[in-house]
């Protein structure tokens, strides 16, 4: 039997444009439940993983619809805390013709920022498999303490800690360089997921210096998505590429935690032991496979409109890679 997953940072509201004016502004905007941890946690719940969330929200209505909805999606929120004073964050979504969003977010102050250390329960690690983290808490400083100390009791725990980039410079203010507070990061992540983007953007020296920069640290499995393009995965020593598959996109909000709560729901399954992530890269048709149905998780989402809403069941991405075999 796996071992939880528990995902920790931002939960927010996406509100989705829909229809256009003459103006080529939505008429409309309707609010779905998002935040890139939160839409993991659903994911990995949704697939059939022990899957909780770590977070904090507003004493507010979007606060309440949240909470509703991580529980609805069977998501574990007994390390969610409220709070009176900031408003939950929310963000508008626009997409284009082929899906691809973009945001505008209204955050800071939000009430996910808030979250320090000292709210961890005690029994908050115990027993986990996986815990995961992503960019979106390191913007300021005290969500980012509390960050990298979530990290490092994951391993004193035994867990496997997992970060996805998942970068939004609008969210970093003038004075705070990513760069600075997202290597520290990396250090303490024993899986990492990027987007070819967000590799490009890491790689100012070159892609080589980076990867044996990252292989410094604890990081012993990295994959980098590109939309319809072929993922590469990459070990200390050992790398691969394997194609993604083709879909029609109808909104890639959340497709990129789709994967990831796929990745990490397979992972949770796994003995959590040292060397796991070695012994993985060494077989290697059991790890495409893993890589692969959370391609199938990815492309399910980005098929559907939505964030906790468009994650895919165990059976939907089964049944999606029989069919893409």
């Amino acid at each position: 039997m796996s071992r939880p997953v528990l995902c920790f940072g931002e939960a927010l509201i996406d509100f989705h444009g829909e229809g256009r004016d003459d103006h080529g502004f939505a008429r409309h905007f309707v609010p779905f439940a998002g935040g890139a941890p939160a839409n993991v946690a659903v994911a990995a719940a949704r697939l059939g993983a022990g899957a909780r969330f770590a977070g904090m929200l507003g004493e507010d209505r979007f606060g309440d619809f949240l909470l509703a909805h991580l529980r609805e999606a069977g998501v574990g929120t007994d390390d969610v805390v409220r709070t009176g004073e900031a408003n939950t964050a929310l963000a508008f979504v626009t997409l284009d013709a082929a899906g691809e969003r973009s945001f505008s977010f209204y955050r800071p102050p939000a009430a996910d920022l808030l979250f320090r250390a000292q709210h961890f329960r005690d029994r908050t690690f115990d027993g986990l498999g996986v815990f995961h983290v992503c960019s979106n808490s390191l913007t300021e400083a005290g969500i980012a303490a509390a960050t990298l100390e979530g990290m490092q009791r994951a391993h004193r725990a035994g867990a496997l800690v997992s970060f996805d980039l998942n970068l939004r410079p609008a969210l970093w203010s003038s004075g705070r360089d990513p760069l600075d507070h997202v290597w520290p990061v990396l250090h303490l992540a024993d899986v990492v997921k990027l987007s070819a983007e967000e590799l490009a953007w890491l790689a100012v020296d070159g892609e080589e210096a980076t990867l044996d920069r990252l292989w410094r640290g604890r990081t012993r499995l990295l994959v980098v998505t590109d939309g319809p393009r072929a993922m590469r995965w990459f070990h200390p020593d050992a790398e691969g590429e394997l194609p993604a598959y083709a879909v029609d996109t109808v909104d890639s909000t959340g497709a990129g935690d789709a994967f990831v709560g796929g990745l990490l729901c397979r992972l949770a399954e796994l003995d959590n032991h040292a060397g796991m992530l070695d012994r993985l890269v060494g077989k290697l048709p059991y790890l495409h496979e893993v890589l692969r149905y959370a391609a199938a998780c990815g492309a399910l989402c980005a098929s559907r409109q939505g964030s906790f809403t468009a994650m895919p069941s165990d059976a939907e991405a089964r049944a999606f890679m029989d069919a893409h075999a």
